[in-house]
């Protein structure tokens, strides 16, 4: 979100600290005179240190400054962007080779994107008695990811899930 400014006519400081377009200060003016400063260069009287003693304005081009305000917003939500954890699930340990691979690639998208992994594996009724099946996928899972991403938490029960999570390499 954008701060709101007080511009020209809006401020009500009697005195202001003038910085200059360059950004080397001016001096200290009274508000009419610092406004007749900045409008005889052609620019704005831009209010950006209100609690300083005294207030401190800046002579800039208005639009210009909220543009580059705007570019500096957005660039830092750019840079903000949350690495969350994506789940994929496997069906069963007993899952086909393409239904396996498929996941694979997809792991390999979301780790190249930046997100972490978590490999999920359920186990219905007695196929918990074999959790060497479970664990075989897991590990293809692993070697065939493993220059896009690299093993955050080992492959581990809870309940009747084994799960997996792995992590993008920097």
């Amino acid at each position: 979100m954008i701060k709101q400014y007080k511009v020209n006519n809006l401020i009500t400081s009697p005195q202001l600290r003038l910085i200059g377009e360059d950004g080397k200060q001016v001096g200290v003016f009274s508000r009419e005179e610092a406004l007749d400063y900045a409008l005889g260069q052609g620019s704005d009287l831009v209010l950006i240190g209100e609690t300083a003693k005294p207030p401190v304005a800046r002579i800039i081009d208005f639009r210009k400054f909220i543009y580059q305000e705007q570019k500096k917003e957005a660039e830092s939500k750019k840079s903000q962007r949350t690495s969350g954890i994506k789940e994929l699930r496997i069906g069963s340990p007993f899952a086909g080779t393409a239904d396996v691979e498929t996941r694979i690639k997809r792991a390999k998208e979301f780790l190249d994107e930046g997100y972490k992994v978590k490999v999920v594996i359920k186990f219905v009724g007695r196929q918990i008695t074999h959790p060497e099946f479970g664990h075989k996928i897991m590990n293809q899972v692993v070697e065939s990811v493993k220059e896009s991403g690299k093993i955050e938490r080992e492959a581990k029960f809870e309940g009747k899930l084994l799960t997996l999570v792995l992590m993008p390499i920097k």
